[in-house]
């Protein structure tokens, strides 16, 4: 009998590469956003650049959702014929309730599952997903394939300078007296997914600028203490301040490879357009 592969599940938050997007394992399954009573599916029928016309041209803020678990059931079902379990790796918990979705849509449609909350966002997950992609090659089962990506899931570390502090705060993602030093001061705030899966203010600093080079201090000291292989500079719109950081990591730390991509609609919602972020895996 020949053996059935395992299907690998994220959420449009993750960062798709177009090995992924082309990968015959992997299904992505959308995060929703909404203007008033319309509703979009992330990378479906909304892409970033449709998203940020929107936020420019409306005085609504967009709000976010996670997909519902009968969607995932659907997914599930269309699997069974072909894989004997599934490895989802999503947005962290704390942040969104589409891990629990994930379960709960496994559940009704009787299909066993694996999920790893990834406890970030982005590319931390797109990391997750390659590392365990290599694990089922050294002949490990799905559920140690997941326990190894739980506990690896501690080592990414992500810094980001929002776009949109106003956007931000609206969308629920910051307190009231964080905005308020950094509207009133025009700080500009490191903000960072915790190892508990939260968002924190990190620091606040004066300018962009200062922002950046804190960034880069902090890649210096992980650099010192880890193995890291590569650096993903995650931007909103704003190509050129992620090459001018590129040229700058690659200046300081000439063997690291950097990758750059966009992030997605359903982060964009919140982060804001001109969004700057750094993320590495501490080896």
């Amino acid at each position: 009998m020949t053996e059935k592969k395992i299907a690998w599940i994220t959420d449009s938050t993750a960062f798709i590469t177009e090995e992924l997007k082309n990968h015959p394992d992997v299904y992505v399954i959308p995060l929703s956003i909404s203007f008033g009573n319309e509703t979009f599916e992330d990378g479906i029928d909304l892409n970033t650049e449709q998203l940020y016309e929107r936020i420019n041209s409306s005085k609504e803020v967009p709000k976010t959702s996670q997909p519902s678990a009968g969607r995932f059931a659907e997914l599930f079902e269309r699997l069974k014929e072909k894989y004997d379990t599934a490895i989802c790796v999503h947005i962290s918990s704390k942040l969104s309730g589409t891990i629990n979705s994930c379960l709960s849509g496994a559940e009704l449609a009787g299909f066993p599952v694996e999920a790893v909350d990834s406890k970030s966002m982005s590319y931390a997950i797109t990391t997750l997903l390659y590392k365990g992609m290599e694990l089922v090659n050294k002949g490990m089962s799905s559920k140690e394939i997941a326990a190894f990506l739980q506990r690896d899931a501690e080592k990414s570390e992500n810094y980001i300078l929002l776009g949109n502090l106003d956007q931000f705060y609206k969308g629920g993602r910051m307190s009231g007296t964080s905005y308020l030093i950094g509207s009133l001061l025009k700080i500009k705030p490191i903000i960072r997914i915790n190892s508990n899966g939260e968002f924190e203010l990190f620091d606040k600093v004066r300018s962009e600028k200062k922002a950046v080079k804190r960034m880069l201090d902090l890649l210096g000291e992980s650099y010192k203490k880890h193995s890291i292989s590569q650096v993903q500079i995650l931007h909103g719109n704003v190509s050129e301040k992620a090459k001018e950081l590129s040229a700058e990591i690659k200046a300081l730390f000439p063997k690291l490879d950097i990758f750059i991509g966009e992030i997605s609609s359903t982060i964009a919602a919140h982060s804001g357009e001109g969004t700057l972020a750094t993320i590495w895996h501490n080896e």
